[in-house]
């Protein structure tokens, strides 16, 4: 499919629905007594939100005690991208039993959201039909890839991510080519199709256009939605933050007169569902960063093409102290030990001597052909950072995780972290967390920095920012 001009497609669509939602939407979510449960597959999808729990656990009790507070949202991170099929089917069915439990046990209904990657990697239908399996049966799975932040479009029933001005069919990136979650086709529809290997035709699958979205509102859109075939699925256009906000609305409306959806999507639906802007103040970077002499850490796990980018805008500026990590040692088990003993002492030394210290895995990405195998060398390389964070004796100033699955582990598995609290954004789509007393450094600021999000210099202006501060 060719790609569009942004600018000239922007301009031919309707101008967005008049009337500002969200206030309505807080009240709605709240009045309906319902907690919409994030199931996260790695921790960037709280980058919309900010005053959130997130849990990294999926205990009965966890859960009892998050429902049992009656919040209008909380996240729980499955980190499931970085597994296999059938660990994520496990997970996925462990915790929609667990969460049908809890919701006995405290008499508090929820909604289900299972927030994935706006370029579409992930474990779809897997996923979803996991979870229909113990919570369903749903009236519709609602597809809802649009993220602003990161560039992430749907017109017309196709996924676009923009560069520059220049939209381009998702199909058409580097994430398509993913070795695990690749893909052929950017119209959506036939996205599906594929996915499910045929068992939902593309002319069966239903769509909400942008026109709708824009001239009719949130009580013409909950009537389609409420008209859906039962079991069918349904792609959402987005182009705006309204457009989202409105469709946000509609599922409310839908929902109050007893509907029930399953919700795939991207982070961008979760702050319009509960009625926050995403537009909201950026946080100053004293609010999470400590007052201490020692260099703030940044670990750069990532190998999508922005972060590459990213880290060599960052180590150009010779503002940090570089440590890399030879990523086919680490995958050595003779050269393994040697080369993390290497690494942290000298990122003990440089963060006691107050530098701020990037650590980062060597840039040539070693996958296979086969897509199991391919996650496996991507756990591998990230036990290898958690080693580094578990063991690290000096407490940094601040902490950036790059990539999804980097900073799932470290929060998880290198820093302890069991309950979280999302501050709110470092930049668009860069989400902060507060981590608890359990956590390996209590109380210190996690920035949790999506692989392909932000300019080419996001993360050297950030740490420029920190190193002010």
């Amino acid at each position: 499919m060719p790609a569009l001009s942004k600018s000239a497609a922007f301009a031919a669509l309707l101008p967005p629905w008049p009337h500002d939602v969200l206030p309505a939407n807080a009240v709605a979510a709240s009045a309906s007594g319902q907690t919409l449960v994030v199931l996260d597959d790695d921790p960037t999808g709280t980058q919309t939100v900010r005053a959130i729990a997130v849990v990294t656990t999926w205990d009965v009790a966890t859960l009892t005690a998050e429902l049992a507070a009656a919040p209008a949202c909380f996240y729980v991170l499955t980190n499931s991208r970085s597994l296999t099929a059938e660990a994520s089917h496990a997970l996925h069915l462990e915790l929609a039993t667990r969460l049908r439990s809890a919701s006995r046990a405290t008499g508090r209904p929820f909604v289900i959201a299972s927030r994935s990657d706006s370029t579409l990697r992930g474990y779809y239908p897997l996923e979803t039909d996991t979870l229909s399996s113990v919570l369903g049966p749903f009236d519709a799975t609602l597809l809802t890839p649009y993220f602003e932040a990161g560039g992430r479009y749907t017109l017309n029933d196709t996924h676009y991510v923009a560069e520059g001005d220049r939209l381009v069919p998702a199909a058409d990136t580097p994430f398509a080519r993913d070795a695990a979650f690749g893909y052929r086709h950017s119209h959506l529809p036939s996205w599906v199709e594929e996915k499910t290997a045929g068992r939902t035709r593309a002319d069966d699958v239903a769509t909400l256009s942008i026109d709708l979205l824009r001239s009719a509102g949130p009580q013409a859109v909950a009537e389609k939605l409420r008209a859906l075939p039962r079991g069918s699925v349904c792609i959402v256009n987005a182009a705006a933050p309204r457009d989202i906000e409105v469709f946000a609305a509609a599922t409310l409306a839908a929902e109050a007169t007893g509907s029930r959806f399953l919700y795939r999507t991207a982070a961008g639906f979760i702050a319009a569902r509960i009625g926050q802007s995403p537009q909201h103040a950026l946080l100053p970077p004293a609010a999470y960063s400590t007052p201490t002499s020692h260099g703030g850490l940044t670990l750069v796990g990532s190998y999508v093409p922005k972060t590459s980018a990213q880290l060599a805008a960052l180590l150009a500026t010779s503002a940090v102290t570089p440590i890399e990590l030879d990523v086919a040692a680490l995958l050595d088990d003779t050269r393994r030990p040697p080369t993390l003993a290497a690494a942290l002492a000298q990122t003990n030394a440089a963060l006691a001597a107050g530098r701020d210290t990037v650590v980062y895995t060597s840039r040539q990405l070693i996958t296979s052909s086969d897509a199991a195998a391919s996650l496996a060398i991507g756990r591998r390389v990230s036990e290898a950072l958690v080693l580094l964070i578990r063991n690290l004796t000096i407490a940094p100033r601040y902490l950036i995780a790059k990539g999804g699955i980097t900073s799932s582990d470290t929060a998880t598995l290198g820093l302890g972290v069991r309950r979280a609290l999302v501050l709110g954004q470092a930049l668009p789509g860069v989400p902060v967390w507060q981590l608890g007393p359990e956590s390996k450094f209590p109380g210190l600021g996690y920035v949790v920095f999506p692989g392909n999000v932000g300019s080419d210099t996001a993360l050297a202006e950030l740490i420029a920012r920190l190193h002010r501060s």
